[in-house]
């Protein structure tokens, strides 16, 4: 289980088996949460900082958590009462915590580049954790890990996905690395809110919901992102909720077992009825499990892996006793 990175800035500089590596480290992280005792020393004497300049809830604390159980010194640095709020620029600020010894700084920013910018001038290995509209990689990961979870495979499965689509970092890392594993990203949203040459990532665009949501064995809601809305995109969000939310009646199109899927957090009745939300094909709550055990699996592959105790299969496979990961 290898990837050949010091950073993780997009799904598109990783290639499948990389992909395949990260969920299958992944697997192993998930097996420490889910035993009693999440504290392992794969991180030990390493330090990770997370240096977001947007809020966040899920995406922080799943650092944060995933840092702490593999042992990591962990740094939460609030923007608004830094040297950036005197002016200091990013990459000094970069630099500046490259002098201090980080490992690993994990980032979010509202530009589109950023992480890569930053990790041009930093010896720590950097994590993309959105930037701007272009990806979100580690989202995508963990739902790509979801998906896998249920399915055992990506490939061939039809994934519909409902919403924003032009000011979705989510929804292109899932096009691109969804097409990467050989599923088929379909997607459907308001006409202002569809990206031009969105197909050349591989995603189709269908020409209603009910054929994006038709034999569909993966459904995914996007979040409505009002706080990027410039302009009158869409009417207004009862009338997005008529046109373009998910609800019981329309996923009555998509497969019988189809999972139901969002990155949060989601506006209750505009992208999704509560009854969808709550409903028995949701794993919108495993998602945020597996986000913790996704990013645990980005911090050993970068920075912990000469910690790891493994056994080694005669077939070649790689396993982890969790009482032995446990200490």
């Amino acid at each position: 289980m290898t990837i050949n990175k010091k950073d993780i800035l997009g799904i598109a500089e990783l290639s499948r088996d990389e992909i395949t590596s990260i969920l299958d480290t992944a697997s192993i992280m998930k097996r420490i949460i889910q035993s009693g005792d999440k504290k392992t020393n794969y991180l030990r004497g390493k330090t990770v900082l997370i240096l977001f300049y947007e809020n966040s809830t899920r995406t922080r604390v799943s650092f944060e958590l995933a840092a702490k159980y593999m042992g990591a010194d962990t740094i939460n640095i609030n923007v608004s009462v830094s040297s950036v709020a005197k002016g200091e620029t990013l990459v000094d600020t970069g630099k500046t915590l490259n002098s201090m010894g980080a490992d690993v700084i994990v980032i979010r920013h509202n530009m589109s580049g950023a992480p890569h910018l930053l990790a041009k001038h930093v010896n720590a290995s950097v994590i993309n954790a959105g930037d701007g509209m272009h990806e979100h990689p580690t989202q995508a990961l963990l739902d790509m890990f979801t998906i896998r979870e249920y399915y055992k495979t990506l490939s061939g499965l039809k994934v519909a996905i409902i919403g924003d689509i032009y000011h979705s970092r989510v929804a292109r890392s899932n096009i691109i690395g969804l097409a990467k594993m050989g599923a088929k990203p379909v997607i459907y949203g308001p006409a202002t809110l569809i990206p031009p040459e969105i197909e050349k990532m591989g995603a189709k665009i269908a020409p209603t919901i009910n054929d994006a949501l038709y034999q569909a064995d993966v459904v995914m809601g996007l979040r409505m992102q009002l706080e990027r809305q410039k302009n009158a995109l869409f009417p207004s969000k009862s009338e997005y909720a008529r046109f373009f939310g998910i609800n019981q009646v329309n996923l009555s199109l998509a497969k019988k077992d189809a999972l139901w899927m969002h990155p949060g957090p989601v506006n209750r009745g505009v992208e999704m009825t509560s009854g969808v939300i709550d409903g028995f094909n949701s794993v919108i709550n495993e998602q945020v499990t597996n986000g913790v055990a996704v990013r645990m699996a980005l911090l050993y592959l970068l920075a912990g892996r000469e910690n790891m105790k493994v056994s080694r299969h005669a077939s070649g496979t790689v396993d982890i006793p969790v009482q032995e990961a446990c200490v």
